[in-house]
């Protein structure tokens, strides 16, 4: 059984060998820590479909992620209202309070995070997150997820002089727990935000918890994972443990 999954996961085990001995791990919030990228569609159609958007028809899940998962709040702004940003940006805002709410109450954690939490945890490896999220958000759904003592840095996008898909907030990260990118790794779940990390040169363990496999698998992640109770991340991280 165990050769099995080590054969299936020569690629990642390699790739994440090579960071041994590790000193840190880096995380989006949105989509990769918890799955809230249901309740940021379900905002955005709502009150898109309120204001006529699109002839009042409903957005699909095809254009949500084309036009708006893992961007930053000013591009998605621009991309819904290029004829108006003043009204994009507050629209943004509004919608970002409609969340809240919605995560408040809905707010999950994807699969097995608090598994690799302790595997983190375990080994003293430090960690930060790092997101486009508006930072009142990225605090709420940490809190939430009870991770506000986890994280030792939160690396807003907007913070930064760019944000993602930019590298700079994961630059950023690297420099405020002061670690090596050749000894850190990346978990995220959308094209920009893959990109972002890959632009820093880190390497990137892409969850497909939402965006479809072939778009991730563009933006060069070095494997893409379920969730955090992939076999294949397992074996990766046992992998490293032996380095």
């Amino acid at each position: 059984m165990t050769t099995s999954v080590g054969e299936n996961s020569v690629e990642s085990k390699t790739t994440l060998a090579a960071l041994a001995p590790l000193q840190a791990v880096l995380f989006d919030i949105d989509g990769t820590i918890c799955d809230s990228d249901p309740l940021h569609h379900y905002a955005f159609q709502e009150m898109l479909q309120e204001i006529g958007f699109n002839g009042g028809v409903p957005i699909t899940e095809e254009f949500f992620v084309e036009h708006i998962a893992g961007k930053h709040n000013d591009d998605i702004a621009k991309s819904l209202f290029p004829d108006d940003i003043q009204r994009g940006l507050k629209f943004v805002d509004d919608k970002e309070a409609m969340f809240r709410r919605l995560a408040s109450e809905q707010l999950k954690p994807v699969n097995g995070l608090y598994k690799v939490k302790k595997w983190i945890e375990d080994r003293g490896i430090k960690r930060a997150a790092v997101t486009n999220a508006p930072r009142a958000n990225a605090e709420l759904m940490i809190s939430i997820l009870g991770l506000s003592d986890f994280f030792e840095a939160l690396i807003v996008g907007s913070e930064c002089e760019h944000a993602k898909p930019h590298p700079d907030p994961y630059l950023k990260a690297l420099e405020i727990i002061n670690v090596s990118k050749d000894h850190t790794f990346v978990f995220e779940d959308s094209v920009s935000g893959i990109k972002a990390g890959v632009a820093a040169g880190l390497p990137v363990v892409g969850i497909a918890t939402r965006n479809p496999e072939h778009l991730l698998m563009e933006a060069k992640p070095v494997f893409l994972i379920k969730d955090y109770e992939d076999p294949k991340l397992w074996a990766a991280l046992e992998e490293l443990d032996k380095k």
